[in-house]
């Protein structure tokens, strides 16, 4: 598991530093900070549960203020606009699709993490 939450921490690392240059890099960077932060806790199996439920709620709620723009995004004609560059400057769901997408990936992470907490028992 070492292995797996050290992926998951230098993946989210990359993720915070590739915010630098996003119309929001503080918010993101301090998402992505934050799970980095969490994976590395679990490499020492070391879990705080109240906090993890506050990030699911804040993340939760913000994916839900991003879902129009996922919708959007999936009605349009090109999906792979996602992937385009320049696409995010030209219809704002493109970014809104990518910003829902990332916090899927983190409210995912926290799951499993919600699961090795709680199959981690004390001695």
């Amino acid at each position: 598991m070492k292995i797996v939450n050290s992926f998951l921490a230098l993946m989210f690392m990359v993720f915070a530093f590739v915010q630098v240059n996003d119309p929001d890099p503080i918010l993101w960077i301090l998402i992505y900070g934050v799970m980095a932060s969490i994976s590395v806790m679990a490499i020492f199996e070391f879990y705080i549960p109240k906090l993890m439920w506050v990030l699911v709620a804040g993340y939760s709620i913000y994916a839900a203020m991003l879902f129009p723009g996922l919708i959007d995004w999936l009605n349009s004609d090109d999906r792979s606009l996602l992937f385009d560059d320049l696409a995010k400057m030209q219809f704002i769901y493109i970014e809104e699709s990518r910003e829902f997408l990332g916090l899927m990936i983190c409210l995912l992470v926290l799951g499993f993490y919600f699961i090795r907490s709680y199959k981690r028992k004390p001695a």
